[in-house]
């Protein structure tokens, strides 16, 4: 049996992972930016500092420790370069990126104490694969993975193993966060992710046997795995595809300013 802290856990994802966590026998703490939640809930935002001493504290008070950290919690967004504000960057920056930055940084010194640990990163198949108009998103999510490999190998003298989780679209609300100038963006994104035929759960499924396989990367659906392989061994085919996006939302975009 496990101790785990997943961010995020209320909703989507995060409360998937937590229902399967539970199924399994494994002590979960669920923390997000709610004021109340289920049995063993902690209010936690992972842009706060201070929130994160407290989980810390919380953790070695009544569980003498961690075993699994879950950086779930973020957001989604993005936009044109020249469309989404440098306030929708700084804002998806200090929760995607930085909020993970905090609890890797908030809970190594316990993993390092305990010679042991899991950290799992929530990143996205935009880390590894980069459509245009989502710069800030695939950025935040490119550097959550880059975290992860550099925290793999810093921390495995210490017995700590890191895991980066990269699904494609499935159906949450994560669409409910999106806000920003690109609204013509945000409408696309918020389509691909309420037609999505994946569930929260079915990603979660795929999450969890990477975690048990000790699994750095983690791809839990076949389009996130056939866009990575595409961009790894065909190249050429790659770009054409993202050529091809780009040029449509060219189109779009002039569409709609000739009325």
């Amino acid at each position: 049996m496990s101790r785990v802290l997943v961010t995020g856990g209320a909703s989507g994802l995060g409360a998937a992972l937590v229902a399967r966590f539970v199924a399994d026998g494994h002590q979960v703490l669920c923390t997000d930016v709610a004021d109340d939640g289920p049995k063993d809930y902690l209010r936690l935002n992972v842009r706060s500092s201070e929130d994160w001493a407290a989980a810390v504290e919380w953790c070695e008070q009544n569980w003498g420790g961690l075993d699994i950290l879950v950086n779930n919690a973020g957001i989604a967004t993005g936009g044109r370069i020249d469309v989404e504000t440098l306030d929708e960057w700084d804002r998806v920056v200090d929760i995607n990126l930085m909020g993970v930055v905090r609890g890797c940084r908030a809970f190594t010194p316990v993993f390092k104490r305990q010679r042991s640990g899991h950290i799992v990163n929530t990143a996205s198949a935009a880390g590894l694969v980069h459509p245009p108009m989502m710069s800030s998103y695939n950025t935040v999510k490119a550097g959550v993975v880059a975290l992860s490999e550099t925290l793999s190998h810093e921390l495995h003298p210490y017995g700590v193993t890191v895991s980066v989780v990269c699904p494609s679209f499935f159906r949450t609300n994560l669409g409910d966060s999106i806000q920003g100038e690109d609204t013509a963006m945000g409408a696309t994104a918020r389509q691909l992710i309420e037609k999505s035929p994946r569930t929260a759960d079915d990603i979660a499924a795929g999450v969890i046997a990477g975690i048990k396989k000790k699994q750095f990367l983690i791809i839990p659906d076949r389009p996130a795995l056939m866009a990575w392989r595409t961009k790894r061994f065909a190249r050429p085919l790659y770009d054409r595809q993202m050529r091809k996006i780009a040029a449509r939302a060219r189109e779009r975009a002039e569409a709609a300013a000739r009325g």
